[in-house]
């Protein structure tokens, strides 16, 4: 929160207890609704209804969409369905339709009959699309023309247009309704008012499909240096447009569910303020890791019938030979998600990135194996655990296994990415607690075979 955030709640505390509506409504109507809707993150429900009641409307419909799922849920338990109702009337139709989503689908369903029937139709259409597509995230909301217009003819439909939107291209057709190209606002401003549109038309413009998905239209608004791109179906006919603001919420998202993912949690915690419900999207994912550590647990119990001290001795370096491999393993994954996320051409080569990789996973698995094996001697030396022979042996396999495990964890970390994106589950996943688990069961079962083989 910044401090002028800050500020604004210190203001706001003592109007809403001492409840001096007419006081708090000038200090509201002089805030940016992102201000507000930072309060009303912060304040109780009875505060929020307070806060409701002073607002404009089209006030609080603009705070309603800038708040987090888990406020924005509770306000939908706190506002009159008349006033759900209105504001979803003052919200972009793309907007709306994400609130929408948002409802049980009874009050849902009652809210799309309360409001204008063509309103109705478009946002039902827009969540037909997944929420991740480019059609789920797209506004319906645009200006196209006829290829036989003229530039006067365009300009002045321009001016008819009754919509509070930015525009900053102009997209043209054919009779079909089938998308040519795009004409740039600042060539309708320059051209002769008799010149076909046809003729000031960018053949090449570039644009998605409904189906793509958000990251894929995230990436062609970055490669491209876009501000807004025209959305077409299946038969090629314009149907929306994605404009740059959209796509930043769109990249704050992927960012923030990779991140969960990669965490072991999930976006939808924060749904939800319930301290229950947090715990259980987060036992979703720790439960299987806990067991994982159970199969790492059998592994070194499968072993434990060995001799004594060899593996009292090798034990102590297990947690060692897990954390490096496990964490080196991690690193490669987490360079592969990125490449994934961002569309980075090398990171979409599989032979180029694995060339690489390998290189580097040598390096590292040759360097950790030999720090390792030093480490290993100097702790055995100084604690005398075995003879020097055996001491000897298990240094070479504590080296050999911290640079196999690496190896196999290095791998893991770039083929699972890629795997987990070809059969369509977030490559994210190969960098969660699941895949580390895996990690350190294999690198734990690498080490332990190793040195009690040698070790006889």
């Amino acid at each position: 929160m910044s401090s002028e955030q800050r500020q604004l709640l210190q203001q706001i505390g003592p109007l809403l207890e001492g409840q001096d509506v007419s006081s708090l409504r000038g200090l509201l109507g002089e805030q940016r609704s992102s201000d507000i809707a930072e309060v009303v993150e912060l304040v109780d429900n009875e505060q929020r209804r307070i806060i409701f009641d002073v607002l404009e409307k089209s006030v609080s419909a603009e705070v309603l969409e800038k708040v987090d799922e888990a406020t924005r849920s509770e306000l939908f338990e706190l506002l009159e369905t008349s006033e759900i109702k209105y504001i979803i009337s003052e919200l972009d139709l793309d907007d709306a339709a994400d609130l929408l989503g948002e409802l049980p689908e009874e009050k849902r369903e009652e809210l799309l009959e309360s409001i204008e029937p063509a309103d109705s139709v478009k946002i039902k259409k827009l969540m037909s699309y997944s929420e991740d597509s480019a059609g789920g995230i797209m506004d319906p909301v645009l200006i196209s023309v006829r290829e036989d217009a003229t530039v006067a003819e365009v300009v002045n439909k321009i001016r008819a247009v009754e919509i509070d939107e930015d525009f900053f291209s102009i997209y043209v057709v054919d009779k079909m309704g089938r998308f040519l190209g795009d004409v740039r606002i600042r060539l309708l401003i320059t051209s002769p008012e008799n010149m076909l549109i046809i003729d000031l038309l960018d053949p090449d413009a570039i644009y998605v499909t409904a189906e793509a998905d958000q990251e894929e239209v995230r990436n062609t608004f970055s490669k491209n240096d876009l501000i807004v791109v025209p959305v077409l179906d299946k038969k090629h006919k314009l149907i929306g447009r994605i404009t740059a603001d959209r796509v930043i919420e769109v990249a704050e998202e992927e960012a923030a569910e990779d991140l969960y993912t990669m965490a072991g949690t999930d976006a939808d915690e924060l749904d939800n303020v319930s301290v229950f419900h947090a715990a259980r999207v987060r036992m979703t994912w720790l439960l299987p890791c806990l067991i994982g550590t159970g199969i790492t647990a059998l592994v070194m119990i499968f072993f434990e019938h060995n001799n004594k001290m060899v593996y009292i001795a090798a034990v102590a370096f297990v947690p060692m030979i897990a954390a490096i491999s496990g964490n080196a393993g991690l690193q490669t994954s987490a360079i592969v998600v990125s490449g994934l996320a961002t569309g980075h051409l090398a990171a979409l080569k599989l032979s180029q990135v694995f060339t690489r990789e390998v290189r580097i996973a040598l390096l590292v698995a040759l360097s950790c194996g030999v720090i390792g094996g030093i480490a290993c001697a100097f702790l055995l030396n100084a604690k005398a655990t075995a003879s020097t022979i055996k001491s000897v042996q298990l240094i070479f396999a504590f080296g050999t296994a911290m640079f196999s495990a690496i190896m196999v964890a290095t791998t893991l970390g770039l083929f699972l990415p890629f795997l987990f994106r070809r059969i369509g589950i977030d490559p994210a996943i190969s960098s969660g607690p699941l895949v580390t688990t895996a990690n350190d069961s294999i690198s734990v079962a690498i080490y332990m075979t190793l040195a009690l083989l040698l070790l006889g």
